[in-house]
């Protein structure tokens, strides 16, 4: 249904400026014809006098002139109407698109400076709450309390091979091995070392790898380890960029002692995808990759079951977040072994 106009509205307020202006330019004009008309009918229908000529003469103009002057004053006033009106029109259009660009700006500068403040909120929270897990996780899964545990800074990283008996051979007169004459790595700088330094600056890192280094089976590790992280950077993937599930100390603990399967498959924390399809294929198609793989794997499954022995709770989890054990976490989740 058609909407009904309004009878009180101006016809010509529904056309464009440029029809409005002519239609009272014609108005203006059709107005001054017809008074011209007008006069010069009475002119010339009135009789002549002498008398009169000069008077006459006179009223005439003004008759004449008079409302064109009137006409064209009114024709020019509403023509300079129309202009301010227009020109209020467009200034008020300017002003509502500043309005609403200013008030664009305000709510975007506003959320830029609300975004850090919020993540920075989140990364408190994700960091509490990390450290409430490590909390939790850190409670002995031992429950022998007899056991007295001394510091990581003193206690050593791996414990003494067990002897066997029938193994032993007669001691030989060359003295004692240097390896017998050094002070045992400790743990604290076992795991420092398996982190690898931070920056070139970072003096105590290189500090607990040269010290690691002197150890045989640590150096093994450490060296295996550096050749995957290596090749694991030509492919674009980096430990640091890794962010491993929290896992129970327990399951490392039966992980340790030979269990394998999905019992202990939360050890392998590592789940992203992009870098586990990428390890995968690099091992199916470079037998070089694949090898020192299964390679990295055995020497750290051999330490580790070393260092578990006189390792604490608190210890494990904090192997668990170097970038050896990411990679260990990576590997072995690409190889099967926590299937």
């Amino acid at each position: 249904m058609a909407p009904q106009s309004d009878p009180r509205r101006d016809p010509a307020a529904d056309l464009p400026p440029l029809h409005r202006g002519r239609l009272t330019e014609i108005i203006g004009g059709g107005l001054s014809v017809v008074w011209v008309v007008a006069v010069l009918s009475y002119i010339l229908s009135s009789p002549p006098g002498d008398e009169e000529k000069t008077l006459g003469l006179v009223m005439t103009l003004l008759i004449v002139f008079l409302p064109l002057v009137l006409i064209w004053a009114a024709v020019i006033t509403l023509r300079s109407v129309r202009e301010l009106r227009a020109e209020a029109a467009r200034l008020q259009a300017a002003v509502d698109a500043m309005r609403a660009s200013y008030i664009q700006t305000t709510a975007q500068v506003q959320a830029a400076a609300l975004k850090p403040s919020v993540e920075r909120k989140l990364e408190e929270i994700a960091a509490s709450a990390k450290q409430a897990e490590t909390v939790l996780a850190t409670f002995s899964s031992r429950r022998d309390s007899s056991l007295s545990v001394p510091s990581a800074d003193r206690k050593a990283a791996l414990a003494p091979p067990r002897a066997e008996p029938e193994a032993e051979q007669p001691a030989l007169a060359l003295g004692t091995p240097a390896d017998a004459l050094r002070s045992p790595l400790s743990v604290t700088d076992f795991i420092r070392a398996l982190q690898f330094p931070e920056t070139p600056e970072d003096k105590e890192g290189f500090r607990a790898l040269r010290l690691a280094l002197e150890d045989r089976e640590v150096a093994r590790l450490i060296r295996a380890a550096q050749d995957v992280l290596t090749l694991l950077s030509q492919e674009g993937i980096y430990m640091d960029d890794l962010r491993p599930e929290m896992t129970h100390p327990e399951l490392w603990r039966r992980f340790a002692t030979g269990e394998r399967g999905r019992g202990v498959s939360a050890v392998g924390g590592i789940r992203d995808r992009s870098s586990l399809a990428l390890t995968a294929s690099r091992m199916r198609e470079d037998t070089i990759f694949r090898d020192a793989a299964h390679h990295f794997l055995r020497t750290f499954d051999r330490v580790f079951q070393a260092f578990e022995r006189n390792a604490s709770d608190a210890d494990l989890i904090e192997l668990a977040d170097t970038r050896t054990a990411r990679a260990f976490m990576l590997f072995g989740r690409v190889a099967g072994v926590f299937d």
